[in-house]
């Protein structure tokens, strides 16, 4: 069983950055950690992802150039944002999968789900 709890979420003006974060209770090591979003009305969508047993990474074409996720341990995984864009604004949630799936960005190839961390960019 994993928990996680993000944390950073906030109001930005275009063009401004957050931080988000990721803690994981219970060993994520081999895993994949991602980020995903949901704005009102759409569905979930990823936005990137780590290997925590190696490191590689993936995005969405939507957020590459602008975003990058990392880790500092097996446990905590960030998402930096930069150049935000208004049509960013959405609830932001941290999910665990099994494995070597990092190029999997599908909603139901995750297992464990935070709360979320809500993102709202102004114009």
């Amino acid at each position: 069983q994993v928990q996680l709890v993000e944390s950073g979420g906030g109001s930005v003006q275009a063009g401004g950055f957050l931080r988000l974060s990721c803690a994981a209770s219970g060993d994520t090591y081999r895993t994949t950690m991602a980020w995903f979003r949901q704005a009102p009305g759409k569905e979930r969508e990823g936005v990137a992802s780590i290997y925590t047993g190696g490191g590689m990474t993936y995005y969405a074409d939507s957020v590459k150039g602008r975003f990058t996720i990392s880790q500092d341990n097996h446990n905590t995984v960030y998402l930096q944002m930069n150049s935000l864009k208004p049509e960013d604004t959405a609830v932001y949630y941290c999910a665990v999968g099994r494995g070597l799936i990092f190029r999997i960005l599908r909603p139901s190839a995750y297992t464990y789900w935070g709360q979320g961390t809500q993102v709202t960019v102004s114009s």
